[in-house]
């Protein structure tokens, strides 16, 4: 829903490390069990290894739980997974990238058991043969090797209570004859997602206070199907197919709007009463498909990779948005103003990919490769706004009709090629050098907007270095360094010029003229005897892109205690100053981000306990400013963001088994984030406590989870402006819920799982919406 857009989605790409239990997760294309064995924690190369075969904390858990329970990853909205100083995380299955938009990916691996991971790998500074933008990092989730002939497969059942009930289910499947290779899945679910909020604004002269909740109903439904045919014993051919449905109907708003104004003539505050109820009707729609060659060039492990693919996004959206008057014991008086927005998205995307990786003898090794993206996005959206007028005794005149349509239309090409050069000097020392170089061409036209929005044309031309090396100092001791620069594309919603409002003063506004930004990322890690780790890392963003919220006051008519106007002494009605508030996406500025991480994972009473123990700095410097609306000229009072902030984090995962058999466990895990200045200001600190037991019986886990026991993990964002407009947000989303589960493993658990391949157009599926 729109508050999404609007706040939850700005806060939680600030939250770098606030840390909850972690788990990997597979993205659209095959998801499929996961096992957890021994944990064990190691550094390689460019990468973390977390060996999660035999650990216990995988079956009876959903991918999604795995990741969060995974060292160095985080979650702090129960939605998005981070990297320990990394704004996003990318999932990758066995080397290759997921499809699905972040929302359906979300739902998809909280759908999806975790019965088949053979261990996880992060990588927190990916190297140039990776398609990343940003300061992104990887998680690859490797999936187990299953030799023999058969069927096999996994059924999951889970129930969910916050302040609303939801359902999931999920049925999995692997099957493998001779050189064929089938899985598929069929995961959906049923919810609502809650939310409430504290949203204040303004200045001594001029306030809005909002104070209600958000009511978000969704119903899912999606799976995969993945076909790998052995050609000979070199060559292979794979097709997969994958698709996400989302049905978010009766979406609702109930936010009480307090507006204060200070009448300078009768020295004393005046304040104004409204309602804001709107609601929301939307579907969204994720349909991708992948064909992929791969051929086995010698016995070394050179081989091509190519992927030719197609994605299809659709996502339909209704909205009616009502501003009701209403008294100060919030009873509704009248209708003032009414807004109905159709706001539909479709993405096409053709893309395909090249790979080579050529593998010569003294341990040298050379990857070539490129990618070609094609991608056209069509908005065509409609805007009407109603405005009710009324005579002094109340009764309705006049309607006032105001279309705005806006018919965005945006396409986009890219070029990349990448080399990248590998080489063990020794067994103690090896190193990685490549570069990527990026051509972007884009055209946004509109046919009936603004003179300035009827075509904007951008092109950029991007290189795109990386360095890293890795020194095996003995066998307890490791030392390894890693440079990268990276460039952050805006999403294709972001640059679609609509207007998401979430009351009549205070919406969001998408901007068609953000450009790219530039990261460069830098990481030091030390790790002794693949337990206990040391990461000092730096990012520094140029014209990074984030929303930021202008304010400025508006004339308004004053209404008496029944909804009408107040007249002066010459029969014309007294307007008094309003707080307007956008949230403007657009370039913001440089920042710094630095952070010292020191980390443990280790299991203690001969593998009764295991646990993994993050503790860290974080350093913040912001520098940004604007106060001029780029996507109309109007100029507010600047809005400046020149703050610097330190703050630490601490996260512990543990699991602790309960008896001999390894049949009962209990798990306990905590997270504490210090508060931080991000983009909107200062963000207070968060934290949660989460229990779980978990009965393995034979093919059978029963589970129960307990999240945000303490009720502590609730967002507030606060700033004070040299000029004196504030701005204050506080989220409640419920995250305090109890979960239940029941997983059923059946057949050959010896099934050889399909070959996963990363589709081509698995980029620019992280861009949608």
């Amino acid at each position: 829903m729109k508050t999404s857009i609007l706040i939850a989605a700005i806060f939680f790409s600030g939250l770098t490390f606030a840390q909850e239990k972690k788990s990997d997760s597979v993205k659209t294309k095959s998801i499929e069990g996961v096992t957890l064995t021994k944990q064990v924690f190691k550094k390689q190369s460019d990468r973390f290894v977390y060996d999660v075969a035999a650990s216990p904390v995988t079956k009876g858990n959903t991918t999604f739980d795995l990741l969060r329970q995974t060292p160095l990853l985080s979650t702090t909205d129960d939605k998005t997974l981070k990297i320990a100083g990394k704004n996003n995380a990318l999932i990758y299955i066995n080397g290759r990238k997921t499809n699905m938009d972040a929302e359906s990916l979300t739902q998809f691996l909280k759908n999806t058991p975790a019965e088949n991971i053979q261990k996880i790998e992060v990588i927190t500074v990916p190297g140039s043969e990776y398609q990343v933008e940003s300061s992104d990092g990887i998680i690859n989730i490797i999936l187990k090797k299953k030799m023999s002939d058969g069927t096999s497969g996994n059924m999951r059942m889970s129930n969910t209570q916050n302040k609303y009930n939801a359902s999931n289910a999920s049925f999995s499947v692997n099957y493998r004859k001779d050189k064929l290779g089938i899985n598929a899945n069929l995961s959906g679910g049923e919810n609502i997602q809650p939310q409430s909020y504290v949203l204040k604004n303004g200045n001594a002269l001029s306030s809005n206070e909002s104070v209600g909740d958000i009511d978000d109903p969704n119903k899912n439904l999606g799976g995969y199907l993945n076909i790998d045919y052995q050609l000979n014993d070199n060559s292979n051919l794979a097709l997969s197919w994958n698709s996400w449905a989302n049905k978010s109907y009766n979406s609702r708003v109930n936010l009480f709007n307090t507006i204060r104004s200070f009448d300078e003539k009768d020295n004393k505050y005046i304040e104004n009463y409204t309602w804001s109820r709107n609601k929301e009707d939307a579907r969204s729609y994720n349909n991708s498909v992948n064909l992929n060659y791969e051929l086995k060039t010698d016995s070394l492990g050179s081989k091509l990779n190519i992927n030719a693919a197609y994605l299809n996004y659709r996502r339909f959206q209704f909205t009616d948005n009502r501003t009701i008057i209403s008294d100060v014991n919030r009873n509704d008086i009248r209708i003032g103003r009414q807004v109905f927005q159709d706001l539909p998205q479709i993405i096409n995307n053709f893309s395909g990919t090249v790979d080579y990786i050529q593998k010569l003898k003294n341990d040298f090794t050379v990857s070539i490769g490129g990618n070609y993206n094609k991608t056209k996005t069509d908005n065509d959206t409609k805007n009407n706004t109603l405005d009710y007028v009324y005579d002094d005794n109340g009764q309705l005149t006049t309607i006032k009709n105001t279309p705005t349509p806006n018919h965005f239309v945006y396409d986009e090409n890219i070029y990349g090629v990448y080399l990248t050069l590998e080489k063990k000097f020794s067994d103690k020392f090896s190193g990685k050098v490549g570069a990527r170089y990026e051509m972007t061409n884009s055209v946004g036209t509109s046919d009936n907007a603004a003179p300035e929005y009827r075509r904007i044309e951008q092109s950029y031309n991007n290189f795109l270095p990386y360095l890293t090396f890795n020194y095996a100092i003995n066998d307890k001791n490791n030392l390894s360094y890693a440079f990268s620069s990276r460039m952050r594309r805006p999403s294709f919603w972001e640059i679609n010029p609509v207007r998401n409002i979430l009351t009549e003063d205070n919406y969001t506004q998408n901007n068609p003229f953000v450009k790219a930004s530039s990261t460069y990322n830098q990481e030091l890690t030390y790790m002794y005897k693949n337990s206990y780790f040391l990461i000092l890392s730096h990012s520094y963003f140029k014209d990074q892109i984030t929303q930021v919220p202008l304010q400025r006051d508006i004339l308004k008519p004053r209404l008496d205690e029944m909804g009408n106007p107040v007249l002066d002494e010459n029969n014309q009605p007294i307007l008094d100053p309003h707080k307007q508030l956008r949230y403007i996406r657009t370039n913001f500025g440089d920042k710094q981000e630095m952070s010292v991480t020191l980390g443990m994972n280790k299991t203690f009473f001969k593998q009764y306990l295991t646990t993994n123990f993050n503790v860290g700095v974080q350093y913040n410097v912001n520098n940004g400013s604007l106060s001029v609306d780029p996507t109309t000229g109007d100029v507010f009072p600047i809005y400046e963001n020149k703050r610097k902030s330190a703050s630490i984090f601490i996260q512990t995962n543990n699991t602790l088994r309960l008896d001999k058999k390894k049949t009962w466990f209990l798990g306990a895990n905590f997270f504490y984030a210090d508060k931080q200045q991000i983009e909107l200001g200062m963000l207070k600190n968060l934290m949660s406590l989460d229990l779980s037991i978990k009965k393995n019986w034979n093919d059978w886990t029963f589970a129960v989870n307990v999240n945000d026991v303490l009720r502590t993990n609730v967002v507030e964002i606060e700033d004070y402006q040299d000029n004196g407009n504030y701005n204050y947000v506080k989220n409640d989303m419920y995250r305090r819920s109890v979960t239940v589960s029941l997983t059923y493993n059946f057949g050959n658990q010896k099934v050889k799982k399909v070959r996963d391949i990363e589709s081509a157009s698995d980029a620019i599926k992280n861009r949608t919406r």
